[in-house]
């Protein structure tokens, strides 16, 4: 843990990446998933107002509610279109590149937010929102890869945290600006959510001064003097510059003659099927493993627990500051734990708490010290998944799939993130209303099946090469040989037939 960290300090470029880009990337997908709570009154009144003023129409409570989840879903839709988008983006013009241009987006959204209440339009509301979902439908793709491909492969792990970490201190700055205090009030709700747009600007003119991706500059352009050069400046003096560039040449003669897969070819590849099998199943279970389900509820058992309504907000904070605390401790342990150990604890100890937490609310109302237990589950599920889930999930990408599929394997997992998300943003109501407490029996399937086909079905990714994990995979699950599709996929068939390494 603490060989890890000093590790990293001693790369401070690389801790400028991580930061930089954490702020301008993920932050702004977590930001945005809370920052809408607090406002949403003095939204729904200007929506009101503007109707009045233009039809002289009172909005009637369904009219009002449709415009309003039209509004939320903005986002989803925009952010959809921008992970699309994003992979090709990012191998057309460089991961660098597409960062800083991309900041561009959540400066107009700002612009318009900050302009839809004094000119009274909603619809620049809705506008802005899907901005801020294209802008962070592109950084939740291309910052992952973007990190990652700086990271030696000893401080990958640390670093990929980071990338869940930003969600969660996303989330918590969304929570903790929009409180009254701060704000959340009606003179000031315009600016907290242009808010966006100052940290875009501030990644703009702070991304340019910091290194392309080494391995997007030799595997995907073919240049290796410029690959040196920007693991130089990540890596340090006292970086082991040989080992990163050997790793990075074994992958670059396998990849001669190989173009970049699409998502149909990544789709219909037999070499790399159980990776995107991997990436299928951990991404939909970030979703629908039941941490929205979980916040949801917490208001209902912090009120049973005897919270006066006026303190509920801040008692949510606490969830907030468990949910950051237990990713940054992941980060801390994750190299020395290692990454399969922590999903595998994360999704069955989140399965066995699901359980008890429905059988703890379901004996709220007969025993009087029962919500407690439910306050306590809460913590302890949230827990679980930031050491877990959270942290671990959105790397994986970069972790399993060689720079060939790389781009094409972010778009799928980001796809079925935004699909998850508008898809819980929909239907979620409607379980809860129809299930209440019982819908966490359904949230308790994903996450045990998840936790068993990662204990089966993948390997252990910390401190091995890409061509390593590869051959890993190969050998759990290619009891047969099949012929090999491509130049790439004979280098996977022969490390896993010698069981050789790369000597790193």
């Amino acid at each position: 843990m603490a060989h890890a960290l000093t590790l990293l300090l001693e790369s401070p470029v690389l801790v400028a990446v991580v930061l930089i880009t954490g702020i301008g990337g993920t932050f702004q997908y977590g930001f945005h998933i809370s920052v809408l709570t607090s406002p949403s009154v003095y939204i729904k009144q200007l929506m009101n107002a503007t109707c009045v003023q233009r039809y002289g129409h009172y909005l009637e409570a369904w009219e009002l509610s449709l415009i309003w989840s039209f509004t939320v879903s903005m986002y989803s839709i925009g952010g959809l279109l921008g992970c699309l988008v994003a992979g090709r983006l990012a191998a057309a013009y460089g991961r660098k590149r597409c960062l800083v241009l991309n900041n561009v987006l959540a400066i107009c959204g700002a612009v318009l937010m900050l302009l839809s209440k004094t000119v009274h339009s909603f619809e620049m509301i809705m506008a802005a929102r899907f901005l801020y979902g294209i802008n962070a439908g592109v950084a939740l793709t291309v910052h992952t890869m973007y990190v990652l491909e700086c990271a030696p492969k000893k401080l990958r792990g640390i670093v990929g945290v980071s990338v869940g970490g930003f969600v969660s201190i996303g989330k918590f700055s969304g929570q903790v600006l929009g409180l009254s205090e701060v704000m959340g009030t009606e003179d000031r709700w315009p600016f907290l959510l242009a808010f966006s747009g100052f940290i875009g600007f501030l990644q703009l003119v702070t991304l340019p001064f910091l290194p392309e991706s080494p391995r997007f500059l030799l595997l995907d352009r073919g240049d290796r003097p410029g690959c040196e050069k920007a693991l130089r400046r990540l890596l340090g003096a006292s970086g082991d510059l040989s080992s990163e560039v050997e790793e990075m040449q074994v992958e670059h003669a396998a990849l001669q003659g190989v173009k970049s897969h699409g998502i149909l070819e990544l789709l219909l590849s037999r070499s790399v099927r159980w990776q995107l099998f991997t990436i299928i199943v951990t991404f939909t279970t970030l979703q629908l493993c039941g941490i929205n389900a979980v916040y949801l509820y917490s208001f209902d058992v912090f009120r049973a627990a005897g919270i006066p309504a006026h303190n509920l907000r801040y008692v949510a904070l606490g969830t907030g500051l468990c949910e950051i605390s237990t990713i940054v401790t992941c980060g801390m342990v994750i190299e020395s734990t290692g990454k399969r150990v922590l999903l595998i604890r994360g999704y069955l100890g989140m399965a066995a708490t699901l359980l008890i937490l429905t059988l703890t609310l379901y004996l709220q109302e007969y025993v009087s010290w029962m919500p407690y237990c439910s306050m306590m589950l809460i913590f302890i599920f949230i827990f679980f998944f930031s050491s877990g889930p959270g942290g671990v999930t959105a790397p994986l990408p970069g972790e399993i799939f060689t720079q060939s599929y790389k781009a094409a394997a972010f778009v799928v997992a980001c796809t079925l993130n935004w699909v998850g998300l508008f898809f819980v943003g929909m239907v979620f109501p409607l379980i809860v209303e129809y299930l209440e407490y019982f819908c966490f029996l359904i949230f308790f399937f994903f996450c045990f099946v998840s936790g068993v086909f990662v204990w089966y079905g993948v390997p252990e990714t910390r401190n091995r090469s890409i061509m390593e994990i590869s051959a890993e995979f190969e050998r759990m699950h290619n009891k047969t040989k099949p012929a090999p599709e491509n130049k790439l996929d004979t280098l996977y068939l022969t490390h896993s037939q010698t069981g050789q390494a790369t000597k790193l």
